[in-house]
C-alpha cells in the first residue's frame, strides 16, 4: 500500500530546540499539509495513581512512555486514516479525558526527547534529525518553560533535571543519535538545515506521490 504521509521524527534533549524547529518547518511548509504530534502526548495513563505518586515516576525513561499506541496511530496515519491523540496534562501528570482529532495529513512532523530509542517508531520515519545543544542552555530554557508555561516552582524543575532529565539524557538520549541522519544545532534558529530538511521532504514528497 502507498503510504499516505511522510513522518520526520525530531529527537534531543529536552528544551533543545525541537518544537522550534517543528514549529518552524508547519509554518514554511503550509499548516493544512503539516501536523505536529509530541511524543509527550503518549505518555502512559497513570489516573489510578494519585498526585504525590505520579510526582514520583521517571518520565525520562523510554518506559514512561506507551510507544505501541504511538507506534499503531502512526500507522493509521500512514494509511491515510484518523486517529484521536491523547492529550497530556504536564501540570497534573495525567491524561486529560479529552483527545486531539487528526485526519489526513501528507507530512507529520512527530518530537520528542526517546523517539529514537524505540526500533519500531524508528523504522516508521522516513527522516531522523536529531538536535543537538549544551546541556546548561537546556537546563536554562527548560527552567524557564516549566515554571512559567507549565506551573511548577524553580525548585522541582532543578530537582528533576538532577534526578532523572540528566541522567536519562545519558544513559539512553545521547546514545540514540546514532540513529539520526542528520545532527542540528540551534534549532529553529539554523537555517541552512531546515532548507535541507525541507528539500529532502519536497523529494520524499514527489517520490512517494502524496
Amino acid at each position: 500500500m502507498t503510504k499516505q504521509a511522510i513522518i520526520l521524527g525530531i529527537s534531543g534533549p529536552s528544551a533543545s530546540g525541537k518544537s522550534l524547529l517543528a514549529n518552524t518547518i508547519v509554518n514554511e511548509l503550509g499548516s493544512d499539509q503539516v501536523v505536529v504530534i509530541s511524543e509527550d502526548a503518549y505518555y502512559k495513563d497513570n489516573n489510578h495513581l494519585d498526585f504525590a505518586e505520579r510526582e514520583k515516576i521517571n518520565y525520562d525513561h523510554p518506559d514512561s512512555f506507551d510507544h505501541a499506541l504511538l507506534c499503531e496511530h502512526l500507522k493509521r496515519l500512514q494509511n491515510g486514516e484518523s486517529v484521536e491523540i491523547p492529550i497530556y496534562s504536564h501540570s497534573k501528570h495525567l491524561r486529560l479525558p479529552e483527545t486531539r482529532f487528526i485526519g489526513r495529513h501528507t507530512i507529520i512532523v512527530l518530537e520528542g526527547i526517546l523517539l529514537f530509542t524505540d526500533k519500531m517508531l524508528r523504522e516508521l520515519m522516513d527522516i531522523r534529525i536529531f538536535m543537538s545543544a549544551p546541556l546548561d542552555v537546556c537546563l536554562s530554557r527548560r527552567l524557564m518553560r516549566d515554571v512559567v508555561e507549565r506551573h511548577r516552582s524553580f525548585e522541582s524543575v532543578l530537582h528533576q533535571y538532577e534526578k532523572t532529565v540528566r541522567p536519562m539524557y545519558l544513559q539512553f538520549i545521547e546514545p540514540s543519535s546514532r540513529y539520526a541522519d542528520l545532527i542540528v544545532p540551534r534549532g529553529g534558529e539554523n537555517r541552512i538545515a531546515i532548507d535541507m530538511i525541507q528539500a529532502k521532504m519536497r523529494e520524499l514528497l514527489q517520490m512517494s506521490g502524496v
